[in-house]
């Protein structure tokens, strides 16, 4: 019988009594969020993911749960929160809101405090009944930010923040347990439901593997979400395996187009897909955050909630990292780069001279519509300084509206999202109240501004071999190629006109684009060179900084992803590792390639031509 475990998150009490005379509450707990959304994109770094009220300058609709108390009586409150803008502002700060008892505000204005994730105190509170309605109430629209509440009657307590304690905390005031629960036992594990890896674990599916499927987002598709809003790049049915890229197309959206409305990413026809698959286990809303390896080889990863907290460990001989920050392969030791290798390490002609740490950037997208009246937004004033001369009197935030290069993709990524949505309001703010342009603009209502970012670089995994500029211009194709990259390589840099009005901290991207001939990607780039029991598809494979500029594209990683699958029903039947593949067994890969395991009767979406096209990037 088809195991679809956990597709949703199931189980939420939304409230946790965890030792006489405290409580701890989880906000991505809540029993109602209310017009909150869960973010989960920097728990590593901060230590849980928490709510945030994405109202776009409107007031969200509050997030309510119901919380017992161990006894009546004097507590005291504290909330994990931050003011997110104080880095580039000492103004008002934005994210404001307040805590609801019984739906009585407590007397402290909540987001107003330091830059960095705290507790911060919000005084006494006199508890009635042993059971009482908590809500947070976002009182501005932009994006106020609570990670957890903590009631304790003892006045000399003061709860833990730094992360290498947090977690513990956390587990000791939750009462869950120290071990995680078997998720059961799997032939291949997949971490990431993006493009990649949603297509690797349907394609290993239909080749007879038994299949667990993490994703630490509600929805699969990753950058080709509705979250996110990136279409699908580059070109499928290429030689010389045309096949390859039939599953793309199956499961990709029928339009194409970035920062478009949420319904022509068609997150259902990704998901509906994956649940029609016997063979697949989904578990949506899980992140991967812990791996066991024992002698160069992973033996399991543990995967948490992000919501209940509740752990999950999932065993299996093989382990595909899809997550595109190589988080499965940084966490078991796996050799990586990261940022731009200097000329000597390949000879790349685009390379810099010395290596430094630019990467290309993350994008948040946005767009406008036209309303039938009179659509206000507010004259902020915690903005970045805004004048005609930065003003752009546009309705819509394209692929170059990219925040981050230079900064680190892992560890500085909160405020990379951050000031790209900072930019966006300080923008659109500064047209609609004050531009030469604001009267045409008036019936302008700003729609929609991506909360969940668009990464395009971060970590790439060293495999047995590493792609390079060289390979694709003078097209080296070596005799274990599997799909082809067809994109032009773009590189992303900052935008000179936009440094010199904002130095240092740009937010819009130039490209450049040099053409090539679709180009076979090495079946060696897509295992890891020293965990063998690892492969990855999707940005974080093994490629040069410069080589990535063509292999990033999803319609790619996609075709990276089902030969993925494939070649876990090769690892499962000859009982090889992926480089025993490449060894001994290549010419069974060779096979299925030829096949695919796309459906090859649906129609295409038009191809770009011959080496991409500019006309509408990522």
């Amino acid at each position: 019988m088809k195991k679809i475990l956990f597709v949703i998150m199931a189980l939420i009490s939304g409230l946790v009594q965890c030792q006489t005379g405290s409580v701890l509450i989880e906000a991505e707990s809540f029993q109602n969020k209310g017009g909150w959304v869960v973010d989960q994109q920097f728990m590593d770094v901060m230590g849980s993911p928490y709510l945030m009220a994405h109202g776009l300058g409107i007031p969200v609709e509050d997030a309510t749960t119901t919380v017992s108390f161990p006894e009546t009586g004097k507590y005291f409150l504290f909330v994990r929160t931050r003011n997110w803008v104080a880095r580039w502002s000492e103004n008002e700060a934005p994210g404001k809101f307040q805590v609801l008892l019984d739906e009585k505000p407590v007397d402290k204005i909540f987001g107003t405090g330091p830059e960095h994730w705290g507790w911060v105190k919000g005084g006494e509170i006199e508890v009635t009944r042993k059971s009482h309605k908590i809500a947070l109430k976002d009182l501005t629209g932009f994006n106020g930010r609570c990670d957890a509440l903590l009631f304790t009657n003892d006045p000399d307590f003061v709860p833990v923040n730094d992360i290498e304690n947090l977690s513990e905390f956390r587990r000791e005031r939750l009462g869950l347990p120290k071990e995680p629960e078997s998720a059961g036992n799997f032939d291949f594990v997949v971490v990431g439901g993006g493009m990649a890896g949603t297509c690797a674990a349907i394609s290993a599916a239909r080749t007879g593997v038994k299949v667990a499927l993490i994703q630490n987002r509600p929805v699969l598709g990753g950058n080709n979400s509705s979250e996110v809003r990136v279409h699908l790049g580059a070109r499928i049915n290429l030689q010389p395996y045309t096949a390859l890229g039939n599953l793309v197309n199956e499961i990709g959206p029928s339009r194409r187009g970035n920062a478009e409305p949420a319904e022509n990413y068609e997150d259902d026809k990704k998901l509906k897909t994956v649940l029609n698959e016997k063979n697949i286990s989904l578990f949506l809303n899980y992140h991967a955050n812990k791996v066991e390896v024992e002698n160069g080889e992973i033996k399991s990863v543990v995967a948490q909630n992000i919501e209940s907290g509740k752990k999950l460990v999932f065993y299996a001989p093989l382990f595909a990292d899809c997550t595109g920050d190589a988080t499965i392969g940084a966490l078991a030791g796996a050799e990586y780069m990261s940022g731009r290798e200097g000329h000597n390490i390949f000879g790349e002609a685009t390379a810099p001279e010395k290596a430094d740490n630019l990467t290309m950037g993350a994008s948040v997208q946005w767009f406008s519509e036209k309303s039938e009246s009179i659509s206000k937004f507010p004259d902020i004033q915690w903005g970045i300084p805004w004048d005609s001369t930065k003003a752009e009197a546009i309705t819509r935030g394209n692929w170059n509206w990219e925040t981050g290069m230079g900064l680190d993709m892992m560890k500085d990524f909160e405020q990379i999202r951050d000031y790209g949505m900072l930019v966006v309001f300080s923008n659109w703010s500064y047209v609609k109240n004050h531009s030469k342009a604001k009267v045409n603009f008036e019936n302008d209502q700003l729609k929609w501004v991506a909360y969940v970012a668009g990464k395009r670089e971060s970590r790439r995994l060293v495999g047995d071999y590493v792609l390079i500029e060289q390979d694709l211009i003078e097209r080296k194709v070596y005799p274990d190629g599997t799909a082809s990259a067809s994109w032009t390589i773009d590189l992303h840099y900052p935008d000179p006109k936009n440094t010199e009005l904002f130095p240092g901290e740009e937010f819009k991207s130039i490209s450049t684009n040099t053409k090539i001939y679709p180009y076979p990607i090495p079946f060696r780039c897509l295992y890891s060179k020293n965990i063998t029991n690892l492969m990855m598809a999707g940005r974080n494979i093994s490629v040069s900084h410069i080589a990535l500029g063509t292999t990033r594209l999803m319609r790619t990683t996609g075709m990276m992803g089902e030969v993925l699958g494939m070649a876990a029903s090769i690892c499962k039947n000859e009982n090889a590792t992926p480089r025993g593949i490449y060894e001994n067994h290549f010419a069974k890969l060779e096979k299925l390639m030829e096949v695919g395991v796309g459906n090859p009767d649906l129609p295409k979406i038009q191809n770009y031509n011959l080496g991409g096209t500019l006309l509408d990037k990522h």
